[in-house]
C-alpha cells in the first residue's frame, strides 16, 4: 500500500470525524432550541389580546387561593418564571386565583405553559357590557307578583341595609341622588379615572340598590371598575376586579357582573373561587340569542346566571338561553340612574339589566338571612321563582321568573 493512499484514507477518516462531530453539535443545538411547549387556552380567539396572558399556578407550587402561603409565594414564583421564560409581570393574584398576568410573546407563553408549576396559561380576551339602547321604560313591579296584569307597586321585605353589593362594571356615579351616600369606590383595574364615564355601571347599581329604581333600597354599593369609558375591558381587568372582591368583600355580600365575553377558564375559576369565599354572584347570560354555556362568566355553574324578559313575560329577543341559565328577570327597557348628572336617568335593555334585579333580590335574601351561603341564596331564589310564565324561554332554559317573597 502506498504512502499516498494511506494519507488519503487518513484524510477521509478525519473528515468523517469532523462531520460527525458537527452533526452531533448541530443536533445538540437543535435539542436546546426545541424547548417543550404547552397549550394556550383561548389562543387565536377573535377577541384575543395580543401579547397578554393569564398564568394560573398549581396549588401544590404556591398554596391554595386565599391562603397566606399563596400571598407570599405567588409574587416570587411569578418573578422567577418570567425571568426564565421572558416577559413582564403586570399583576399577581392570590385570592380568587393563584397566578399572575404577564406581557410576553406567544412563544414565551407556550414554553411557560409547559412548566410543571403552571396549571394553565390563557390568552387575554376583550370583554364588554351586555346592554342595548332603547327608549320604552317599564317598572320593576313585575318581580313582586306571580301573575299579570301589573299593579304598579313594588312591595319588599327589607332594604338589605346590612348587605354590601359589589358592582363589577364601568364604575358608579357615587354622588347620584339615587344612592343617598350609600355608594363608594372599591377599586379600579382599568384606568386611573374613578368615575363612571360610560353610564352602564351607574344604571346597574341603580337597579340593584337605587332609592327609586332599586330592588334593595338600603344596600351599600361598592364600585369595582373593570370596564373603560366605551364599556370594554379584558380578561385581566375582570379577573383583577374579582380578585379584589374576593380579598376585600365585607359580608354578607353580593356581586353583580353585567358583562361577558367568550369562554374564559380564568374568569370562570376566579368567579367560582370568589363564590366559594362567601360572595353571591349574579351574572348576565349574554345578549347573543345563543347558548349561554358558550360565554363567561355566564357558564359558571355556582353563580346565578340571569336571562332577560320583556314586559309581556317573553324572553327578550337578544337574551341568551340554555341549561346554564338559572332564572329570568326583567331586562328590556329598564329605567334607572345614569352617569351624566346626579339626577339623570336612562332606559336601556340587556341581560345586563336583568342580572342586577337578581343581585338586588339576593341582597334582600341576605338582609333577612345574613348567614346564608351563596348556594343557599341561589337555591332560595330559584326555588321561589314563578314557574311557567316565560314565553319562548329557549331550548334547555328553565321557565323561572324572579319573584321577591314578602
Amino acid at each position: 500500500m502506498s504512502s499516498g493512499s494511506t494519507a488519503r484514507r487518513q484524510f477521509i477518516r478525519a473528515l468523517a470525524v469532523v462531520a460527525t462531530a458537527a452533526a452531533v453539535s448541530a443536533a445538540g443545538t437543535t435539542a436546546a432550541v426545541a424547548a417543550p411547549t404547552g397549550e394556550i387556552l383561548g389562543a387565536g380567539a377573535s377577541n384575543a389580546v395580543s401579547g397578554s396572558y393569564l398564568v394560573v399556578l398549581n396549588t401544590d407550587a404556591v398554596g391554595a387561593a386565599g391562603s397566606s402561603k399563596a400571598r407570599s409565594a405567588v409574587p416570587d414564583r411569578a418573578k422567577t418564571l418570567v425571568k426564565r421564560y421572558g416577559g413582564t409581570v403586570s399583576d399577581t393574584y392570590s385570592a380568587a386565583l393563584t397566578g399572575f398576568a404577564a406581557k410576553m410573546t406567544a412563544t414565551q407563553a407556550a414554553r411557560l405553559a409547559a412548566n410543571p408549576a403552571v396549571a394553565y396559561v390563557e390568552q387575554d380576551q376583550v370583554v364588554s357590557i351586555q346592554a342595548t339602547q332603547t327608549n320604552a321604560p317599564w317598572g320593576l313591579d313585575r318581580i313582586d307578583q306571580r301573575n299579570r296584569p301589573l299593579n304598579g307597586t313594588f312591595t319588599y321585605p327589607n332594604t338589605a341595609s346590612n348587605v354590601r353589593a359589589y358592582i363589577i362594571d364601568t364604575g358608579i356615579r357615587t354622588s347620584h341622588n339615587q344612592f343617598g351616600g350609600r355608594a363608594t369606590w372599591g377599586t379600579n383595574t382599568v384606568d386611573r379615572n374613578n368615575t363612571d364615564c360610560n353610564g352602564h355601571g351607574t344604571h346597574v347599581a341603580g337597579t340593584v340598590g337605587g332609592s327609586t329604581y332599586g330592588v334593595a333600597k338600603g344596600v351599600r354599593l361598592i364600585a369595582v371598575k373593570v370596564l373603560n369609558c366605551s364599556g370594554g375591558g379584558t380578561t385581566t381587568s375582570v379577573v383583577n376586579g374579582v380578585n379584589w372582591v374576593t380579598a376585600n368583600a365585607v359580608k354578607p355580600a353580593v356581586a353583580n357582573m353585567s358583562l361577558g365575553g367568550g369562554a374564559s377558564t380564568s374568569i370562570d375559576n376566579a368567579v367560582r373561587n370568589s363564590i366559594a369565599s362567601g360572595v353571591t354572584y349574579a351574572v348576565a347570560a349574554g345578549n347573543s340569542s345563543a347558548n349561554a354555556c358558550n360565554y363567561s362568566p355566564a357558564r359558571t355553574s355556582t353563580a346565578i346566571t340571569v336571562g332577560s324578559t320583556t314586559n309581556t313575560d317573553a324572553r327578550s329577543s337578544f337574551s341568551n338561553y340554555g341549561s346554564c341559565v338559572h332564572i329570568f328577570a326583567p331586562g328590556s327597557s329598564i329605567a334607572s340612574a345614569w352617569h351624566t348628572s346626579n339626577t339623570a336617568t336612562n332606559t336601556i335593555s340587556g341581560t345586563s339589566m336583568a342580572s342586577p334585579h337578581v343581585a338586588g333580590a339576593a341582597a334582600l335574601v341576605l338582609g333577612a338571612n345574613p348567614s346564608y351561603s351563596p348556594a343557599q341564596v341561589k337555591s332560595y331564589l330559584v326555588n321561589n321563582a314563578t314557574t311557567g310564565v316565560v314565553s319562548n324561554p329557549g331550548s334547555g332554559s328553565p321557565n323561572r321568573l324572579l319573584f321577591v317573597v314578602n
